[in-house]
């Protein structure tokens, strides 16, 4: 019996306002490159598993300010790449400083406090697990999301980032429940999916943007209604 569910936080309960392909598609724009949301969403879905992999391997938030530079500007060309775009790490790096310019905010996806709510009143424990940088950790507060959700654990908090034992570990710790007896959800097949598995923890990829169509391992839902009904219905018991 499933008793508590776990989430990753960005692009899964939260994300930015205005969304990142308008900021994007500016960004570029102001460097003389044209794309479409469509290019920039395909550019998103390349450049989101670079993130992931790198980010667990060296974590963001212990490289310097040069190395940070460089991160980004690799992220930024592949996102350029994805959206057919072939830029140079410079050009990369100039649009990516621009996406940093252009004011935006968190929100939450609109389905998100329904949705935690139903599982409120299921009785599940829910918990959010997080590599968030330790500065993006008050903007989640303030937009309400630390209300929703029993406890956030941070991947500094835990000393390890997804996909590494100890964030998931922790967060059974807090839950009282057994990996056999948590969800995890999350949007990275990487960090998320292979993460919770690492653990004993079921995994469900909530692929909002359609990019996983060819995941098998685990379920898949577009949104958070689809979770609800997995949980309601019993399938990951």
């Amino acid at each position: 019996m499933i008793k508590a569910v776990f989430f990753d936080l960005y692009n899964t309960l939260v994300r930015f306002w205005p969304p990142l392909e308008e900021i994007q598609r500016q960004a570029c724009l102001s460097e003389g490159v044209k794309v479409t949301d469509q290019d920039i969403r395909r550019g998103y879905a390349l450049a989101d598993s670079y993130f992931s992999e790198e980010n667990s391997r060296y974590p963001l938030f212990k490289r310097s300010r040069q190395e940070l530079d460089q991160f980004f500007s690799e992220y930024e060309r592949l996102i350029l790449k994805g959206a057919g775009v072939g830029a140079s790490q410079e050009l990369a790096l100039k649009v990516w400083r621009r996406t940093q310019e252009i004011p935006k905010r968190l929100a939450l996806f609109d389905d998100v406090p329904p949705a935690l709510d139903r599982l409120r009143q299921l009785g599940l424990t829910l918990g959010g697990l997080s590599n968030l940088r330790p500065e993006m950790r008050d903007q989640m507060d303030s937009i309400g999301l630390f209300g929703l959700l029993d406890f956030v654990i941070t991947s500094q908090e835990a000393g390890a980032q997804k996909p590494l034992p100890p964030i998931f570990q922790a967060a059974l710790e807090r839950a009282k429940a057994e990996p056999h007896e948590a969800v995890h959800v999350g949007d990275q097949y990487h960090s998320d999916v292979l993460g919770a598995l690492g653990v004993g923890i079921k995994p469900v990829l909530l692929d909002r943007r359609g990019f996983y169509g060819e995941v098998e391992s685990c379920p898949r839902v577009r949104d958070m209604a689809g979770l609800v009904k997995l949980l309601e219905e019993g399938s990951l018991d």
